[in-house]
């Protein structure tokens, strides 16, 4: 079964705007530490998009995936690093971060089919 990832984005961010409406105060402070924690410092932002999609495999979180599978392609990353990453993920989350690290890998793919079809 496929995923239609950048549809998965589009539909959690509607969502999302709604939860920002109902609970301001914490959407504004989740926004502040996500920012925070993507500065790029000791590690560059596009590494720690990595980070969070290995974690977000691990966790097995669908919305997490599209995410940061988005992001990751956003900050350059390629085929190769969502590779490297995947099997950083699948290490640390065994048998069901395999079917999640395929699922990010298709989101991964199908977001990059989506930047060069608007590049």
């Amino acid at each position: 079964m496929h995923k239609n990832w950048p549809a998965m984005t589009g539909e959690l961010s509607g969502a999302i705007r709604e939860l920002r409406g109902g609970a301001p105060e914490v959407m504004k402070a989740f926004s502040g530490m996500a920012q925070a924690a993507l500065k790029a410092n000791a590690l560059d932002t596009k590494t720690k998009e990595l980070v969070a999609l290995a974690i977000a495999v691990a966790i097995r979180c669908d919305g997490c995936v599209a995410f940061h599978a988005e992001a990751a392609v956003k900050q350059g990353a390629t085929r190769d690093e969502i590779m490297e990453t995947m099997g950083m993920a699948v290490y640390m989350g065994a048998g069901p971060s395999v079917m999640y690290a395929a699922q990010a890998v298709e989101a991964f793919d199908q977001f990059t089919a989506g930047k060069a079809a608007a590049a």
